[in-house]
């Protein structure tokens, strides 16, 4: 059905599976990326500009604005002063911290996720193999109680229907671990409970990849004001550091 470009239940589960995946991969790569810069800035702590300046750059850097980039600035300024005010930073060193702090987070985010994924998957093949029984029941029973000479006919016009009832029951039998009754009610109790945890990891995320973003602004704008540095005065430093 999903070929045919036919939506399912289980594809968009797998859908969004792979969204969130995805989205820990990008929220990794975009740490790894602020980890580099920060270290290369910590190598020539001296010529890197301090916060104060990245907060300058911001309300006053670049050319004249509009109304709305001078807003826009603003908010940024005042979300940056709160970041460095939160973690007490004043130099883009000491950011480094702050992004180790944050590997932690999602490493963690990544480890809860995995295991309420798994369960959740498995539950859901549960309900719907127990779904599949429900619906093809009445079609089973007829099959079974044809006479000799009909069972044959009956199968194949119904082989489908007969064919996603036995794979289900044997599904039920390997799953049931000796219980005569299916526990629909608590498999559905079980998953509403993981995804729930599971949405409020997705909000953790969410939060974290905002709080990534203001240390993505701080690099934008100190690489900003080190573009404006002349080679010789890039130098200069240099030297004496030396």
């Amino acid at each position: 059905m999903e070929r045919k470009g036919i939506r399912t239940e289980r594809g968009n589960r797998n859908r969004i599976i792979e969204i969130n995946n995805r989205e820990l991969r990008q929220t990794k790569a975009r740490l790894n990326k602020l980890k580099k810069w920060i270290a290369d800035e910590a190598k020539h702590e001296t010529d890197a500009p301090t916060l104060r300046d990245v907060l300058d750059a911001i309300l006053h850097g670049g050319e004249p604005k509009s109304r709305y980039a001078r807003i826009r600035d603003l908010q940024a300024a005042a979300d940056t002063l709160s970041f460095m005010q939160t973690h007490r930073i004043s130099t883009i060193a000491e950011l480094q911290g702050t992004v180790s702090k944050y590997y932690g987070q999602l490493s963690d985010i990544r480890e809860q996720s995995k295991p309420i994924k798994r369960r959740m998957e498995t539950l859901d093949e549960h309900i719907k193999q127990a779904e599949t029984l429900t619906k093809y029941r009445k079609v089973y029973e007829q099959y079974a109680q044809q006479k000799p000479k009909k069972h044959e006919a009956f199968y194949e016009s119904h082989r489908a229907e007969v064919t996603l009832y036995e794979s289900a029951s044997r599904h039920m039998n390997e799953h049931l671990n000796g219980r005569a009754r299916i526990p629909m009610k608590e498999w559905r109790a079980k998953r509403s409970k993981l995804a729930t945890k599971s949405r409020a990891l997705s909000v953790e995320l969410h939060l974290l990849k905002g709080e990534i973003k203001k240390v993505e602004v701080i690099r934008r704008h100190a690489e900003g004001i080190q573009r404006t540095i002349t080679p010789p005065q890039k130098l200069r430093g240099k030297e004496s550091d030396i």
